[in-house]
């Protein structure tokens, strides 16, 4: 596979410290508690998860990104199994967002016009497979119909050339990746794979989408 020349292994682990509270909710007044707002989340494919992950990660509104897989059968599945094509699982990314700050349809709007190309098929770039194909997996009734609202209307626009091959299904289970693939982008800025078919993809964003762009500060 032509992007595994360029894998930088690593076996460290990330891992977050719990945090607990000694407070009771008596100690704090109901006034001070801060409301975490309410997010929602949204699963791409298109392609290699580095660029597509460091897409989503500039997007305002969004307050996490995980690269991962989906849509296969094998449980628990690995990088080597899925770049094999043998589990039937995509790269895929998982997106946390704030819909009263960016929508759903505006993240289709960016996964179709900035993350891939949606007219390529089991393929993205230099990569072939159908772990690479274009997919949307769904977790409502509303993210389907807008999925497939929004492919017919680019459709109908003509808005590319070839046929939009991308696949809407619902989701079923989303697996983490490995560590070494969270964050790669902006970890091997200057890697040859990254520089060609990446950062190409984050310049198309600040351009067509300036009101969205963000500097993520950090995973998030």
């Amino acid at each position: 596979m032509f992007r595994s020349l360029f894998v930088v292994m690593s076996a460290a682990l990330f891992s977050a410290p719990i945090v607990t509270s000694r407070l009771s909710d008596a100690s704090v007044p109901a006034t001070s508690i801060n409301r975490v707002p309410a997010t929602e989340t949204a699963v791409f494919a298109g392609g290699c998860f580095w660029g597509v992950e460091a897409v989503f990660e500039h997007v305002k509104g969004v307050t996490n990104v995980v690269s991962g897989y989906a849509g296969g059968t094998t449980v628990n599945p690995d990088y080597d199994g899925v770049s094999s094509g043998s589990t039937g699982h995509a790269e895929a990314v998982k997106v946390t967002y704030d819909p009263a700050v960016v929508s759903y349809a505006k993240l289709l709007e960016v996964f179709f016009a900035v993350a891939h190309n949606p007219t390529e098929l089991n393929r993205q770039g230099p990569d072939v497979g159908t772990q690479y194909r274009s997919a949307i997996f769904t977790a409502t009734a509303e993210q389907q119909k807008a999925a497939t609202t929004v492919i017919a209307e680019l459709t109908k626009a003509r808005k590319y050339s070839r046929p939009i091959v991308t696949q809407v299904s619902p989701l079923k289970t989303f697996y983490h990746a490995e560590a070494y693939h969270q964050d790669y982008l902006p970890r091997h800025l200057t890697q040859p794979y990254i520089v060609y078919n990446d950062l190409p993809k984050l310049d198309e964003l600040k351009k067509q989408y300036p009101t969205l762009w963000v500097e993520p500060a950090g995973k998030r």
